[in-house]
């Protein structure tokens, strides 16, 4: 699945984000000529060793002050691509102001198209989840979480560990159990948020400029 025309390059690991995310990522760069680059990834973690995680990805969190959440690949018969999918399986360190991160170095991410399946499968508090670009590491990162829970959908700039809303939008009927899709378009300071192809999110930001990370 993918919203771009280009050449598609696959690599093969599954993608599942914050309670269960089922991630497919469509990455493009601007060069600093007239045409956008003939490149795109998909992403999926279906090779990946069951209770492992793909090569090149990491733990990690923003503000954490105990132990670091448990991300893996596991088996999922509903997987939109199977069989594997990411799952944060375990979170010790429970505090409001802590987000529970999974990201590479080895995909780098300025401008183009990015995007993730999830599916919100637990959370009393909290549900949902979304993907986080431009990460220069755990404290400085764009995020875009849709929560079930309070049925909103936000895109924030994360900056020295610091959250801050640029655009938000709420009546959002998605359910917890299913799976559902965001992207996100950045063309320099210009970001769009999509849930399941409906655009409810733009704005304009330059608090992160350069080409970083991605995960969830």
């Amino acid at each position: 699945m993918t919203y771009t025309t280009t050449p598609m390059r696959k690599k093969d690991m599954s993608t599942n984000h914050w309670r269960r995310f089922m991630v497919w990522l469509v990455i493009g760069t601007f060069q600093p000529v007239e045409a956008f680059a003939a490149e795109a990834l998909t992403v999926s973690f279906d090779d990946v060793t069951q209770g492992q995680l793909p090569t090149g990805w990491t733990i990690d969190a923003t503000n954490p002050a105990g132990r670091l959440a448990e991300w893996r690949a596991e088996a999922d018969s509903n997987a939109p691509s199977r069989p594997n999918v990411l799952t944060l399986k375990t979170v010790h360190d429970t505090s409001g102001s802590v987000f529970h991160l999974c990201w590479t170095r080895d995909i780098a991410f300025e401008d183009g198209e990015i995007g993730v399946k999830v599916r919100a499968n637990t959370g009393k508090e909290d549900q949902g989840g979304g993907l986080i670009w431009r990460v220069r590491d755990a404290k400085n990162y764009y995020v875009p979480p849709y929560n079930p829970l309070e049925r909103n959908f936000r895109l924030y700039y994360v900056k020295d560990g610091e959250r801050t809303q640029i655009a938000s939008v709420r009546g959002i009927e998605l359910k917890a159990s299913e799976w559902f899709r965001i992207k996100v378009t950045q063309h320099g300071a210009k970001i769009e948020g999509y849930l399941n192809g409906k655009k409810y999110l733009e704005a304009k930001d330059e608090t992160f400029k350069a080409a970083g990370g991605v995960g969830f």
